[in-house]
């Protein structure tokens, strides 16, 4: 517990804005292994890759139980403070979230993201519901002992469309200051690419803002200079090894 305890505030202190942890999303204890090889400070999970190494779907098709196990394996594979993604908590209901925190935090996590997307429907929840999800998350890393980094996701800018952004930020900035009040340590707004809009958000809230480097997102350093805390890489690095594996067996199987 006392190692634990100390890898999450390790964690916690990795969120500086003006100066991005760097998170290169990882899905099993191998590619752990590789990345902490590589010099990485955090090690973090990504639900599609995770559930696509176990033959699933996205959206907490991979049961829980599994999940759990694989980043309880990963835990003891590395010795870098590891965050797992969440999705929604595999359910609605606050109580039930509660649950799969404390499950996570006993698999040794000291972090997690937590998103307010409707999973397996459309649409993110309500704001009033989704702080009482917070409020249960937090309140379950708190029982815990174990100060979990709580990274409250928003969906809003990956289902608008890109032209839609600007307006977008002003329901996301209203999230992050519910989220915080509520009990979050970070604020994760996939699909944000443009960077007067990153810039604003970094400046709207208080909490550490995390950012996905997909295609259209600024370099990382940029992203440093609009106060960006946290880069992420999500699914792509999986996405990337599955293409060089594809390519590599074609050329063996063909050559």
């Amino acid at each position: 517990m006392s190692d634990q305890i100390e890898r999450a505030r390790t964690f916690h202190a990795l969120h500086v804005k003006g100066d991005p942890v760097v998170l290169y999303n990882v899905w099993d204890p191998g590619s752990a292994k590789i990345v902490e090889k590589a010099g990485a400070r955090a090690i973090a999970t990504g639900s599609w890759p995770v559930a696509a190494a176990f033959g699933f779907a996205d959206a907490e098709k991979i049961p829980l139980d599994l999940a759990l196990d694989n980043f309880r394996r990963i835990v003891a594979a590395v010795e870098l403070p590891a965050t797992m993604d969440l999705e929604g908590g595999y359910g609605v209901e606050p109580q039930v979230v509660a649950k799969t925190i404390t499950r996570a935090l006993e698999a040794g996590a000291v972090g997690f993201n937590f998103e307010d997307q409707i999973v397996g429907g459309s649409g993110l929840h309500d704001i009033a519901l989704q702080v009482k999800r917070i409020e249960a998350t937090a309140a379950a890393v708190k029982a815990s002992g174990v100060p979990a980094f709580i990274n409250a996701r928003t969906d809003i800018f990956l289902k608008a469309k890109p032209d839609e952004h600007s307006e977008a930020l002003l329901d996301a900035v209203e999230r992050a200051h519910a989220y915080e009040k509520a009990g979050a340590h970070g604020f994760f707004a996939p699909g944000l690419g443009n960077e007067a809009l990153i810039e604003k958000l970094c400046k709207a809230t208080a909490l550490p803002v995390n950012i996905i480097a997909l295609a259209h997102v600024p370099p990382r350093q940029r992203l440093a200079e609009l106060g960006v805390a946290r880069v992420s890489h999500g699914p792509v690095p999986y996405r990337q090894m599955t293409e060089w594996l594809e390519e590599k067996a074609r050329q063996a199987i063909s050559g």
